[in-house]
């Protein structure tokens, strides 16, 4: 296990270790603009199960993954009109979007969908530039307990789990900041399956300029 800290090895170099781990099958520990994340080739099955794996997470609940922009996301799912129109009208890292995956496409969208959000935060878009497809971005916790905001906090959490993380990276302690809101885009109508970092009012304004109607 590698740990870099990235004040000291620098965003772009730890994004381009980070990617080769990422490349190579392993699991990482990332921060992001919410909470510290665990990294792994979205749609690499052994990787994706690994996560699970060490999170101790019911594999029947989807994993959502980071993707650097629209056109990204758009590889692997299905992004409509209404989708575009939120992701340009709300704040960037704060909504995750859960749309119909693409006819054969695996990995976290086994279940028919998949979950994705654009953070807003240098060092994540600077790994998904250098590994160039979705990463996992479940927090860095064991299920079931609240996730911590430090390194050290999070690995003491895990406790000899930390084995099975291969690249650490520290930036330091995550900030104090609500996960993102959750909207589900696969029905005929938006549906809000978590409210939080941006608040459902927002985003029936935006939806309802254009005319849509919500669930």
């Amino acid at each position: 296990m590698e740990i870099l800290k990235l004040t000291e090895t620098g965003v772009e170099a730890a994004a381009r270790s980070a990617a080769a781990v990422l490349k190579a099958g392993g699991v990482i520990l990332y921060p992001t603009d919410t909470l510290y994340g665990l990294g792994a080739d979205a749609f690499s099955d052994d990787a994706v199960e690994r996560v699970y794996a060490l999170k101790g997470r019911d594999e029947r609940k989807p994993l959502h993954a980071l993707v650097s922009d629209l056109d990204m996301a758009a590889r692997y799912g299905e992004i409509g009109d209404s989708v575009r129109q939120l992701a340009h009208a709300l704040p960037k890292g704060k909504v995750s979007f859960i749309v119909s995956a693409l006819p054969g496409v695996d990995g976290i969208a086994a279940d028919g969908t998949f979950g994705f959000r654009i953070p807003d935060h240098e060092f994540c878009q600077a790994l998904l530039s250098a590994f160039g497809a979705p990463i996992t971005a479940t927090s860095a916790n064991p299920t079931g307990i609240e996730p911590a905001q430090t390194v050290p906090d999070i690995l003491a959490q895990f406790g000899p789990g930390i084995m099975q993380i291969d690249m650490i990276l520290d930036g330091g302690a995550a900030p104090a900041t609500q996960p993102s809101t959750v909207i589900d885009m696969t029905a005929a109508h938006p549906v809000i399956l978590r409210e939080a970092a941006v608040p459902a009012s927002d985003i029936w304004e935006v939806l309802e300029q254009f005319d849509v109607v919500h669930g």
